[in-house]
């Protein structure tokens, strides 16, 4: 008892409620508890998942038991049409126990498959994918932007698995279970266009037909190559893989993927040269803006100590007496 006071007075630091509330479940089991009593106590204090049940009760069984006229809502809650003075217990202990028997047949026919609706998100992903799609996703939801101590986040296919979007990190996004739930997967867009636009390449494209040898690094959508007229060492283009002129001609999951090999990238040359501080990030958008390949390209241009003598102003130079300011 003394190791255990010692612990939660003294030496317990706390960043959630995990470990008083595992202990004090397993001082309530006389020393054992199973993981399932453990997440069930847990659960009791979500208030993120209570939230998500309350908005099914208003959803779902609330309103199709009030057009059958079994149930009323009355204030913040619903109650019976009929009198329950009017019942004697047997009977009301009668329909419990139908309720319940009804509930174990649903359980014994679904199984498993009952809570799909709420693992559809999560799939058959590994914990490593989701822990950093919301870590990408700075914890919040990245529709609403609440965060995740506020309302349970998930992760969601941008283009749905149904719609043939798959498993590719570039691909999820964090979204709270009610922007998820909102969006869904019954999106009435023809996805098969979507797809066949994703294999579009121009034979005459110097960033659709790439030599093996130039790739640095690539996912599904997009790739990285060194620049053939580099304007320092190390200087990448990011590219989507399928042919569109310009970023705003570009989908959602495309310029993700753009982002996270960027990311990959810039890693990459840091560790490469440790003499990097720092990158000029930009694009050309438009011939009018200096774009002479009409593929959309991101640069990302390594920048050293003392590579100019006066970076101040970096891409606005594209207005060169407006660079300095």
């Amino acid at each position: 008892m003394n190791e255990l006071r010692d612990f939660l007075l003294n030496r317990m630091r706390m960043s959630h409620i995990y470990q008083p509330v595992m202990l004090k479940t397993l001082l309530l089991g006389y020393g054992k508890a199973s993981i399932r009593e453990i997440a069930s106590n847990f659960l009791a204090l979500d208030e993120a998942q209570r939230e998500y049940y309350e908005e099914i009760t208003k959803r779902m069984p609330g309103p199709v038991l009030t057009r059958h006229g079994l149930v009323k809502r009355e204030g913040d809650g619903y109650r019976l049409t009929m009198p329950l003075d009017a019942m004697t217990i047997e009977e009301r202990d009668e329909l419990i126990g139908i309720c319940d028997a009804k509930v174990a047949d649903y359980v014994r026919k679904r199984g498993d498959r009952m809570y799909d609706h709420r693992r559809a998100a999560l799939g058959d992903l590994s914990g490593t994918v989701r822990y950093e799609v919301l870590k990408r996703a700075g914890f919040r939801c990245e529709l609403c932007g609440v965060v995740a101590d506020e309302v349970a986040l998930e992760v969601d296919h941008i283009i749905p698995r149904k719609h043939g979007g798959k498993d590719a990190i570039e691909n999820l996004q964090a979204l709270c279970w009610k922007c998820n739930a909102n969006k869904g997967d019954r999106d009435a867009t023809d996805f098969r266009a979507v797809r066949a636009a994703m294999d579009v390449r121009e034979a005459d494209c110097p960033f659709c037909v790439v030599p093996p040898n130039r790739v640095v690094e690539e996912n599904s959508l997009s790739l990285a190559l060194r620049d053939a007229h580099p304007v320092t060492s190390l200087h990448t283009l990011v590219v989507p893989k399928r042919h569109a002129e310009t970023w705003f001609d570009l989908s959602e999951p495309e310029r993700r993927a753009i982002g996270i090999l960027m990311d990959a990238v810039s890693g990459r040359i840091r560790s490469d040269d440790r003499t990097v501080a720092g990158f000029n990030i930009g694009m050309n958008s438009g011939e009018v803006a200096g774009q002479t390949v009409l593929h959309a390209h991101v640069h990302l241009i390594p920048r050293r100590m003392g590579d100019v003598d006066n970076p101040r102003g970096g891409v606005r130079g594209v207005i060169p007496e407006r660079q300095q300011y």
